[in-house]
């Protein structure tokens, strides 16, 4: 049994990473839509508009359905609906940094950003996340990543 999950966390890992890959080539795919368009803003709406119609045939094969109760918004708390707010956050930044930085300072630059408020939702529990709270080994690592950033920064 323990084999079995240690296999399944291998492949949720490279679904991970596959999915980190991604990330680098949308910011560059998206700053191009920018300079094609002429605006930042313009390029995340056409970056969330295609990505909503690629939702939308998923949505339907995999769920069979667009809807859900919508008395879960009254129920559910604020900050669970603002998903879509953080999204254009972090897509209109790429595109706005990618240009200035480059791809690899702006791609580890937010991942290290990702890391340091990641560590703080693990320790508190923010957000209904189960707690893992920050030892000396993932201090160290969060030290590295930021080390690595001021690498990519230098060289």
């Amino acid at each position: 049994m323990k084999k079995k999950g240690s296999l399944l966390i291998i492949l949720f890992l490279a679904w991970g990473l596959g999915a980190g890959m991604v990330s680098p080539v949308q910011t560059a795919v998206n700053a191009r839509v920018r300079t094609a368009v002429g605006s930042p803003l313009i390029a995340s709406l056409i970056s969330f508009f295609v990505g909503a119609l690629a939702l939308v045939p998923l949505t339907l094969l995999m769920d069979r359905k667009l809807t859900f109760d919508p008395r879960v918004i009254k129920t559910s708390p604020w900050w669970l609906w603002i998903g879509g707010l953080l999204g254009v956050i972090f897509v209109a930044s790429n595109i706005l940094l990618l240009p200035l930085l480059g791809a690899a300072l702006t791609v580890v630059s937010i991942v290290c950003g990702q890391m340091v408020i990641a560590m703080l939702i693990d320790h508190f529990g923010w957000f209904g996340v189960a707690r893992h709270p920050i030892n000396w080994p993932r201090l160290a690592g969060l030290v590295l990543l930021i080390v690595g950033v001021l690498l990519v920064q230098q060289f």
